[in-house]
């Protein structure tokens, strides 16, 4: 590889570093109570969205959900806006005004993020809707849940992008919980595959957490979108890592995965991988460039944030 593929993929992996570990100092101050507004982490989703940050291109707008810190992190200029904004400090991101579920930052392309289960899937189709008519080489990026799907709003805002042939790349975030219950304790099953095929749009399913499989997968998505004026699908299969907790129910104890909050069972000494599995990107990275590698780059992006450099 040259120099600058070397350089380019040095960065990949320090910016996944770097919006794990700006989770993880954020979920200190959870911890500490400092933070009053609630908060989504996403700890294990950090792949996905460090890819789709990076496949973005000037002018590409990108709508969010109420879990949107990851994406945040990944397309922000300092973590200290970020951190500040969840504050509610006048020097945040949206000088305190939007805190959490509604945080959003045009300057980085996050042009809109709603708290309201699939609200941003309109707006987003809307944006998709202006950007022909501006007759611009712009994408939308929509993300959403797999809690979203189950909404009117995700039919119809993919029966809209497809009907005005809007490009568009819409990213489906599958960790199987919806708060408190599993997809099968909640409704059947979705072949998204076979809905996509239904809309005739394309469709893709990544599950591997690499972000170095992913960067390129997004990169033909959007290419597709722009080139095609079409609608696609990235459908992502993952875990929100964290601690579990267990409530009582029926006199039985059941598994919940927490849904907002503090992970108390994680903290920033615990960095760089919190899983030894193929569910952790971070543990998924570090079979990619080496543990030695990842630990030393770990500690760099850690000193970096704490400072309020990064």
């Amino acid at each position: 590889m040259n120099p600058a593929g070397v350089a380019a993929e040095a960065e990949l992996a320090r910016q996944l570093l770097r919006v794990r570990i700006g989770q993880l100092l954020i979920n200190e101050r959870l911890k500490a109570g400092e933070i009053k507004v609630p908060v989504h982490l996403a700890l294990g989703h950090e792949a996905i969205a460090v890819a789709v940050a990076a496949a973005m291109r000037d002018g590409d707008s990108l709508l969010l959900t109420h879990r949107n810190i990851h994406y945040n992190l990944a397309r922000a200029e300092r973590f200290a806006a970020e951190l500040d904004e969840l504050l509610l400090k006048p020097s945040g991101v949206a000088q305190g005004e939007l805190g959490s579920m509604n945080m959003a930052n045009p300057a980085a392309g996050i042009v809109y993020t709603s708290s309201i289960l699939g609200n941003s899937l309109c707006v987003g189709a809307g944006v998709a809707l202006a950007s022909l008519l501006n007759a611009d080489d712009s994408v939308t990026f929509l993300v959403t849940g797999d809690g979203g799907m189950e909404e009117g709003a995700f039919y119809e805002a993919l029966e809209f992008l497809k009907s005005y042939n809007l490009p568009a790349v819409v990213v489906l975030e599958n960790n199987e919980w919806s708060m408190a219950t599993r997809i099968e304790e909640r409704r059947c099953p979705i072949d998204l595959a076979s809905l996509a095929s239904a809309f005739a749009v394309p469709h893709q399913r990544l599950g591997s957490n690499d972000v170095f499989e992913y960067l390129p997968a997004l990169h033909g998505a959007r290419q597709r979108a722009r080139e095609r004026r079409t609608p696609v699908i990235v459908e992502v299969a993952l875990k929100t890592l964290g601690d579990r907790w267990m409530k009582p129910d029926g006199g039985d104890e059941k598994y919940i995965n927490y849904h907002h909050g503090v992970a108390h069972g994680e903290a920033v000494e615990s960095w760089p991988a919190l899983r030894a599995t193929q569910e952790d990107p971070v543990y998924v990275l570090g079979g990619r460039i080496g543990e030695d590698r990842l630990r030393a780059w770990a500690q760099e992006v850690r000193d970096s944030l704490a400072k309020g450099a990064g």
